[in-house]
């Protein structure tokens, strides 16, 4: 039985965050694991509050689990602060964790700072090293790589830029680009775009169930390369049966 654990901001409305991870890997098949690095005070019309968990109880819970029960692989979301960064980078390296793919939640759909500024610095520096892979978007590629991104060339100089830093690949999601769905795979011996059509609405946790199914299809053993067209195939198929759950007209996943 592989096993998953999901680090990351807890989301009241189950739409994202540890409750949704929790959610896709129960629908894989695997054993979903879950510790909040933050909570939120949310629902379907956006972030209001942030707080983060202490850096100091986040490293309690983390060698208490996994001296007991190694993950196949763990996937990060939001981290909040330069103390959980650094305090997740610590576990990976001790517990000599093989499979990371760190989804770097920056900021929310709504606009809210999901991640201070110097847990950036540290996120780049410490734990994007230890990643098998990195799942930014353009906003998040940008920031991480410290350039602008206007064209296909910028996209590959930047995650040329982040790779530098040590993570086996970089996978930049293209939600943001206008056309097709279409995400690029930098790492290996070659680039890989993986396109799917653009689903018309707006839908709430999509990073964090793309970041976590490539997870599991990593623990399972396929390659990355198969494993992301696997969890993109997976996404877009929940994104055709999406439903608002709430006021707004954000559609939430059913799984």
């Amino acid at each position: 039985m592989k096993k998953l654990l999901s680090i990351a901001g807890s989301d009241p409305s189950s739409g994202a965050g540890i409750q949704v991870d929790l959610k896709t890997f129960q629908a894989l098949g695997v054993f979903g694991m879950a510790i909040p690095a933050a909570l939120t005070v949310q629902n379907s019309e956006g972030v209001f509050r942030v707080e983060p968990l202490p850096g100091r109880l986040l490293s309690s819970q983390l060698d208490a689990l996994l001296s007991d029960i190694k993950p196949d692989a763990i996937k990060t979301g939001m981290l909040l602060t330069r103390q959980n960064v650094d305090a997740v980078a610590k576990t990976v390296k001790k517990f000599r964790v093989r499979n990371l793919v760190i989804d770097p939640v920056l900021r929310s759909s709504s606009g809210k700072m999901l991640m201070q500024l110097d847990a950036i610095e540290a996120l780049r520096k410490k734990l994007i090293p230890l990643a098998r892979v990195v799942t930014p978007n353009v906003p998040e590629a940008e920031a991480l790589s410290g350039m602008s991104i206007r064209s296909d060339q910028d996209m590959d100089f930047a995650a040329g830029k982040i790779l530098d830093s040590g993570p086996s690949y970089v996978l930049i999601k293209g939600g943001h680009r206008r056309g097709p769905a279409t995400d690029t795979l930098y790492g290996g011996k070659t680039v890989l775009t993986f396109s799917t059509s653009r689903r018309k609405g707006e839908f709430h946790g999509t990073g964090c169930v793309l970041s976590s199914a490539l997870a599991v299809f990593i623990a399972v053993g396929f390659p990355v390369e198969k494993a992301v067209e696997k969890a993109k195939l997976f996404v877009d198929k929940l994104l055709r049966t999406a439903k608002p759950v709430g006021e707004s007209r954000a559609r939430y996943f059913h799984f």
